[in-house]
């Protein structure tokens, strides 16, 4: 290897990357990351004005970004989304489906609306937003699809059932859909543990001092922690990379 090929590793210049929940947390670090990177960013989230307060951000830093509000549980907005991403910048490479939400029901009370309401954001909208970008993915010499799972999806989940069933589900799609598009598109998946997102800081003191303490590195992460497992995944660093779930949980699961 040389340094022009080393310093092309992880470069994402010119790439068009879609980040779902890239208004907060983890997302709008991925999404900051990237675009540092050189990639110009899709900001996708539920709330217009965080979308363009993260874009603002990134245009600060001299990244290229574009907002495209998107609820994940709408296919109607997710088929928009992907659409004006081709339309505005006229590619998609990189697809991180991050969105997610964490509703919680002790099982004995569960209701089909909630469990509606929490397979249609965490596992029907990641999976049918992958099928509908597959027009810009195929076109693209740098493909590589990122599904957020988490690890939750490993591990006991009372009352956060639904979130955890959905998460593993994910995981079924990051095998099932590395085989079915390769060799033309990678496919690889991130369980992050507890990290110092909204969603955890909406749990009571004591449960995120638990979730924090849980891991064998006794601490929640930045979402900043996880951007370098994101490029690495979306860059030509892991061009042989694909099927693969990563932990990035600070020996959570192990534990």
């Amino acid at each position: 290897m040389n340094k022009e090929q080393f310093d092309r590793l992880f470069d994402l210049s010119g790439r068009v990357a879609i980040i779902t929940g890239g208004s907060r947390g983890i997302g709008r670090s991925i999404a900051e990351g990237f675009a540092l990177a050189g990639a110009r960013v899709v900001i996708a989230s539920r709330k217009a004005e965080a979308c363009h307060a993260t874009v603002a951000a990134i245009e600060a830093m001299g990244g290229e970004a574009v907002a495209i509000p998107t609820h994940m549980g709408d296919l109607d907005q997710l088929q928009a989304l992907a659409k004006g991403t081709l339309d505005h910048f006229g590619a998609i490479d990189i697809l991180v489906n991050n969105a997610a939400n964490a509703l919680a029901q002790p099982f004995r009370e569960m209701t089909p609306e909630a469990w509606e309401k929490s397979m249609s954001v965490n596992l029907r909208g990641p999976v049918f937003l992958t099928q509908y970008c597959l027009p810009g993915l195929d076109r693209s010499e740098h493909a590589s699809v990122i599904n957020m799972s988490s690890a939750g999806a490993f591990l006991l989940a009372p009352y956060t059932h639904m979130y955890a069933a959905a998460k593993a589900a994910l995981l079924a799609y990051v095998r099932s859909n590395a085989a079915e598009l390769a060799p033309r598109i990678r496919v690889n998946g991130i369980a992050p543990g507890t990290i110092d997102t909204d969603m955890v800081r909406n749990n009571p003191p004591e449960m995120q001092k638990a979730m924090a303490t849980s891991s064998l590195l006794r601490r929640a992460a930045h979402p900043d922690e996880l951007v370098g497992l994101a490029l690495y995944l979306a860059s030509d660093a892991s061009s042989f990379v694909t099927g693969a779930t990563f932990s990035i949980d600070g020996g959570l699961v192990p534990r």
